[in-house]
């Protein structure tokens, strides 16, 4: 007879697939100890850049108890995002990374997180937790790593052998002692750098460390200066995001369109060229964007990018 912690893993896992999660892991509540000095080097070489709030909550960042009291069970999934058209990717038009294709991700997947939440007690009973979503300090990839969903690659994103690395993560910090899957103890990257040598701004220092000062996504969405001139010419037209070290990366060849209609882009999105791209008003940008992520860069920001490019 199987106990307790097992039957909530086989429920946890069951009602995750049935809201269109592709992977679910479990781990137990823990410190992160192996993480600690990786963080502390990583915040020492101001590899955040101007990213100040990387540097908050050091501890939280490394210990699930401190996020929710009681912590026993940290719950990791996949949500993918791979679009089954492309946007015009000619040489000239300018592109924004496919996970703002849709709708902001943010939203669409703390809905289903919540709603998890809602089934899982329905089903188990009362416990406590909170889900998370790209939305508190939490250490996303090394949670799925030690959940053993997938395997952090040179370019420090999460890879998964079925998937490939275009997914969200997603987690649920709970209460509930639920049994924990082994962790991924295995590199399945081999001896591949086709993301490191694909980086046109050179941000993979070393396998497995981006300095993130230095990736065209930082320059595009999070700084929020003008873009220093000594990355000009090197950003290959990429106006929001960068897609170029997952799309080198061989392991995205198992990458599947996904079935979520909230990630398909605006109609008016498919048809966009270069000329569209560069008379567009803040009128057709928040009429495009008025759900996605893209509006994290705000139409000034967007305008911002665009100038750079075409300097």
């Amino acid at each position: 007879m199987r106990n307790t912690t097992d039957l909530y893993a086989q429920i946890i896992k069951t009602q995750a697939k049935s809201l269109g999660f592709d992977f679910c892991g479990i781990a137990k509540a823990e410190f992160l100890e192996e993480e600690a000095p990786k963080l502390e080097a990583w915040l020492h070489e101001n590899y955040h850049g101007k990213m100040a709030y990387m540097a908050n909550h050091f501890d939280k960042r490394l210990d699930p108890t401190k996020l929710v009291d009681g912590a026993k069970t940290v719950v990791s999934l996949i949500y993918n995002y791979f679009p089954e058209k492309k946007l015009p990717e000619k040489e000239e038009d300018f592109k924004i990374a496919k996970y703002a294709y849709g709708q902001d991700y943010h939203h669409v997947i703390k809905d289903k997180l919540k709603r998890l939440l809602e089934i899982l007690r329905d089903e188990i009973g009362e416990f406590g937790g909170r889900a998370f979503v790209d939305s508190a300090p939490v250490m996303e990839r090394q949670w799925a790593q030690k959940t053993g969903i997938g395997w952090l690659g040179k370019n420090s994103l999460l890879l998964n052998r079925q998937m490939g690395s275009f997914f969200f993560l997603a987690e649920l910090i709970i209460d509930l002692e639920v049994t924990a899957d082994p962790p991924m103890v295995k590199d399945y990257c081999g001896t591949c750098t086709r993301c490191i040598d694909a980086c046109p701004t050179d941000a993979i220092v070393q396998p497995g460390v981006v300095d993130g000062s230095k990736c065209i996504s930082y320059f595009t969405i999070e700084l929020k200066e003008e873009i220093p001139q000594d990355v000009k010419g090197k950003f290959e037209n990429w106006v929001f995001g960068c897609d170029i070290c997952q799309d080198v990366c061989p392991w995205n060849r198992f990458s599947k369109p996904h079935q979520e209609p909230k990630f398909d882009p605006h109609p008016d999105m498919m048809n966009f060229n270069r000329k569209d791209w560069e008379e567009i008003t803040e009128a057709t940008f928040n009429k495009v964007f008025s759900k996605s992520a893209v509006k994290r860069a705000k139409f000034s920001g967007f305008l911002r990018n665009l100038r750079f490019l075409q300097q």
